[in-house]
């Protein structure tokens, strides 16, 4: 009888909820299919783990959907963040949710290089063609990982990413604010954002009008080009061991479209071709 009660006692314990920050729209080179099978690889490992899986933008009531990111940034005990393709909007999310310094795990694929600022905290990597026994790993992985994290964040003391700067302390407080002003403070974030991205936008696009305007059509010229660019390609670009070289040569390619257009647009990609051969036979 004692097994009986003891075993009733533990499944009506209320599961702990794990949020997750990731994209869902498209970005560069990357589908929302695709975001949808990491999704469900992600919400699987969090049911297994024994948690209730939760996008950290859903909520069951009607209410502003900022309020609502917050909200949840906040008070879920423990998210799981994918950085993959850097996407803007999981990036500021990742912020938030290091602001309030509570347990979170970040991940990403194997295309993705690491953001400096978030480098102290550990990356779980998973192959981007989600590859089934690579995934597998990745999920036994990242399960350990769930487990550890949210079992350590119950200690007073822990810290995810606040112990790194040893003269800061945690404090937040609260205020209660009209729906208005709470929206006037947003827009003037999301006009503050916007400027910023502008001004950036603005220092790639004369550098890249620079590095261009030098191009000379002859053969040695564009494998020098394309040497800088291949260098520039490794540093952004990390791939786990095994990757084969055909994989490679595809993201290169569709790194030269998404971050060289002006390139691309002078010489195609079949014209390339060759050139990007024997660019990957020389390394």
């Amino acid at each position: 009888m004692a097994d009986k009660k003891d075993q009733s006692t533990e499944s009506d314990t209320p599961k702990q909820t794990c949020g997750i920050i990731m994209p869902i729209s498209p970005t560069d080179g990357y589908t929302p299919l695709h975001w949808a099978d990491v999704k469900k690889i992600i919400d699987s490992v969090i049911v297994e783990a024994g948690f209730i899986a939760n996008l950290v933008s859903d909520a069951d009531d009607v209410g502003i959907i900022h309020n609502r990111i917050v909200k949840n940034l906040a008070e879920n005990p423990i998210v799981i963040c994918d950085v993959s393709s850097k996407n803007p909007n999981v990036m500021f999310e990742l912020g938030l949710r290091l602001a309030f310094d509570k347990a979170t795990i970040i991940i990403k694929d194997e295309l993705t290089a690491y953001n400096f600022d978030t480098s102290p905290i550990e990356h779980l990597s998973y192959p981007s063609d989600l590859h089934f026994h690579q995934i597998n790993d990745f999920k036994q992985k990242l399960k350990a990982k769930l487990l550890k994290t949210f079992e350590a964040s119950k200690d007073p003391k822990y810290s995810t990413f606040l112990k790194n700067f040893v003269n800061y302390k945690r404090e937040l407080q609260t205020e209660e604010i009209s729906n208005q002003d709470y929206i006037i403070k947003q827009f003037d974030r999301l006009f503050d954002r916007i400027s910023r991205l502008e001004y950036i936008n603005d220092v790639t696009n004369h550098k890249s009008q620079v590095l261009f305007e030098n191009i000379i059509a002859s053969p040695d010229s564009i494998r020098r080009q394309l040497s800088i660019l291949y260098q520039e390609f490794k540093k952004n670009v990390e791939f786990d061991s095994g990757v084969s070289t055909n994989l490679k040569r595809r993201k290169f390619i569709e790194f030269l479209v998404r971050t060289a257009p002006e390139f691309t647009d002078k010489y195609t990609i079949t014209s390339l071709s060759p050139f990007i051969s024997e660019l990957f036979d020389l390394t």
